[in-house]
């Protein structure tokens, strides 16, 4: 197939080669026109033939002549006609892509969960600040040593408070753990406690206090879910007031709150201070 190729197409070339140099004599043409002219005018014995024989040689080798032209012109003409033809090409559209799912959405947060009620409730923010969900560090151990409850939330010049967040609804809470300090702090590990009462999950933490300061640790120990912020060795806190809170999910309806619990342990005006406290139940007739 591929030699059949190559002859046609050397055949074409050579067609385009002999069409391009053809150059008909018009001098040569003319010539034997005027030699069949003056053949009529000359007296000797070919001068008896009729005149009309004469006219039919000139008009018989300009037909041939011209015929010749129109042949040759034909076959160029083919030749290039074919080559155009092989040349063509077709163009063809690129297979559609797929559109992404057009139903796909982004999961929908805890906070905007229907109330109880059955009607639909608008999202609802932490009271604290507007920070991202904090993340247990990978290099903590899968459970931390729980600290000792006590019921004291003042030691010296550490005070404490542990509080339900007012924005909690009937699927999703957050408890806050208030932290006040009269002096410096150069240890602290604040300890929350979130009984399991039902479907409790985490579903993320913060802290007003820089978060590079602070590692977390978020496991589930003896029917608790447990959040632990341990300052960092070499980090210090100046004397205020900070808040850890954890957020978790729960089932649905209003949950107590009264078995949860948090413990704070640290060091402040050089001596060991232990301090902590639980959560008041919720009140279920509250409509805020």
């Amino acid at each position: 197939m591929t030699m059949q190729r190559d002859v046609h197409d050397e055949l074409r070339a050579r067609l385009h080669e002999a069409a391009e140099a053809h150059e008909p004599n018009r001098e040569r043409i003319l010539a034997r026109i005027e030699r069949g002219m003056a053949g009529q005018e000359r007296t000797d014995h070919r001068a008896t033939r009729p005149p009309l024989w004469g006219w039919a040689r000139i008009v018989g080798a300009t037909a041939a002549v011209a015929g010749m032209l129109a042949a040759g012109g034909y076959a160029v003409a083919s030749a290039v006609k074919d080559d155009t033809r092989q040349q063509q090409t077709v163009a063809v559209s690129p297979t559609p892509v797929e559109s992404p799912d057009a139903t796909s959405r982004p999961p929908v947060s805890p906070k905007a969960t229907p109330s109880s009620g059955g009607g639909a409730q608008d999202p609802v923010e932490p009271s604290g600040p507007p920070s991202s969900p904090e993340k247990s560090t990978p290099s903590a151990p899968a459970t931390v040593e729980l600290l000792p409850a006590t019921d004291d939330d003042d030691d010296g010049p550490l005070w404490s408070d542990g509080s339900v967040d007012p924005h909690s609804n009937d699927f999703w809470a957050q408890s806050n753990v208030t932290v006040k300090a009269k002096q410096e702090v150069t240890a602290l590990t604040v300890q929350l406690r979130i009984a399991q009462t039902g479907g409790v999950s985490s579903t993320g933490a913060w802290r007003s206090l820089p978060e590079d300061d602070f590692t977390l640790t978020v496991t589930e120990q003896d029917d608790f879910l447990v959040y632990t912020w341990v300052l960092k060795e070499g980090r210090t806190l100046a004397a205020g007031e900070w808040v850890f809170a954890g957020q978790y999910d729960h089932d649905r309806g209003g949950r107590d709150a009264k078995d949860d619990s948090y413990v704070i342990a640290g060091v402040s005006d050089g001596e060991d201070r232990s301090l902590g406290g639980g959560f008041a139940a919720q009140d279920d007739g509250d409509d805020s």
